[in-house]
C-alpha cells in the first residue's frame, strides 16, 4: 500500500528500522575500541556484533522487499538530483551489507564469538585465518567511513528538501505512524 505518491508502510518501517539499528551501531563501534574497562567494552562488542547480525538480516530482506515491490515513480526533481538520490541510496544499501559482512569475517575468522549466532547454534561459517581477519578489519573501518560520510549527504539532502524546499520528497519516506 501506497500513500501520497510514496513508500508503502512496509518500504517505510524497514527504512525507519534500519536507521535505527544504523544510527546504534555506528557510535557503538566508535566507542568500543578506545581505552574503556574490559567489561564494558566487552559488552559493547557484544552488542555491536549483535546489531550487526540483525542489520545484516535487515538489509537482506528490505532489498528483497525493495526489489519485489519496487518503488514509486520518482519525484518530480531535475535529472541530475534523481540520478545523484539513486546513486546514494543503492550506495547505502551496499555500504550496509558491506560493513555487516566484513564485521562478520573479521569476528568470525579472527576467532571471537558471535554471542547471538553461538546462542541459537549456528557454527562459524570460516575458519580461523588472521590473515583474512586483519583484511576485513580494515576494510570494516574504511567502509564504515564511508558509510558515515554517504549517510550525512543523505541526511543533509533530506533536510535541504524538508526545510529548504519543502517540495514533500521527505513525507515519500517519513515514519508510517506519524500524522
Amino acid at each position: 500500500m501506497r500513500t501520497h505518491g510514496g513508500y508503502g508502510v512496509g518500504a517505510r518501517v524497514f527504512h525507519w528500522v534500519t536507521v535505527l539499528l544504523v544510527f546504534s551501531t555506528i557510535p557503538i563501534g566508535l566507542v568500543m575500541t578506545q581505552d574503556l574497562p574490559r567489561p564494558t567494552q566487552n559488552t559493547l562488542f557484544t552488542l555491536h556484533k549483535a546489531i550487526g547480525i540483525i542489520l545484516l538480516l535487515t538489509i537482506v530482506a528490505r532489498l528483497a522487499w525493495r526489489l519485489s515491490k519496487g518503488a514509486p515513480p520518482p519525484p518530480d526533481l531535475p535529472r541530475a538530483q534523481l540520478l545523484a538520490a539513486t546513486t546514494v541510496h543503492w550506495a547505502l544499501y551496499l555500504l550496509v551489507f558491506a560493513m555487516a559482512v566484513t564485521g562478520y569475517v573479521r569476528v568470525v575468522s579472527g576467532g571471537f564469538p558471535i554471542e547471538v549466532l553461538n546462542a541459537i547454534g549456528v557454527p562459524p561459517l570460516l575458519p580461523k585465518n588472521e590473515a583474512l581477519a586483519s583484511a576485513a578489519k580494515v576494510a570494516h573501518e574504511t567502509i564504515a567511513w564511508v558509510l558515515i560520510a554517504t549517510l550525512t549527504v543523505h541526511v543533509a539532502a533530506a533536510a535541504y528538501h524538508g526545510l529548504v524546499r519543502k517540495d514533500g520528497v521527505v513525507s515519500r519516506m517519513w515514519p508510517p505512524f506519524s500524522a
